[in-house]
């Protein structure tokens, strides 16, 4: 069972920068965020697979960036340019294995493993 720790969460002004890391206690495959606003549905914000390739949803893309350091079994999600709807819990997760297919990276149900969540606030 791998365990993730997701960290740099906060309140920032609309505009700013953060970036979250996810730290994993053993290796996995691929890694994704998601988020949860209050009253919505928790959705895909971006993944990274195996092979280094990297998907995004579209309200994120350009402003947001995945990327890993398998060294360090941890991934990093940093957040430019941060709109008041993008306020949520962010939540790291991760599997061990590839998905069946590429849509799959953008599906929670794909992934086995969780963090907790850290809470993200954009005021405008």
């Amino acid at each position: 069972q791998v365990q993730l720790v997701e960290s740099g969460g906060g309140l920032v002004q609309a505009g700013s920068s953060l970036r979250l890391s996810c730290k994993a206690s053993g290796r996995t495959y691929a890694m994704g965020w998601f988020r949860q606003a209050p009253g919505k549905e928790r959705e895909h914000v971006a993944a990274i697979r195996g092979s280094g390739n990297t998907y995004y949803a579209d309200s994120v893309k350009g402003r947001f960036t995945i990327s890993r350091n398998s060294a360090k079994d941890t991934v990093y999600l940093q957040m430019n340019s941060l709109k008041p709807d993008d306020t949520a819990v962010y939540y790291c997760a991760g599997r061990s294995t590839p998905a069946p297919t590429i849509r799959d990276y953008e599906r929670d149900y794909e992934y086995r493993y969780w963090g907790q969540g850290t809470q993200v606030t954009v005021s405008s």
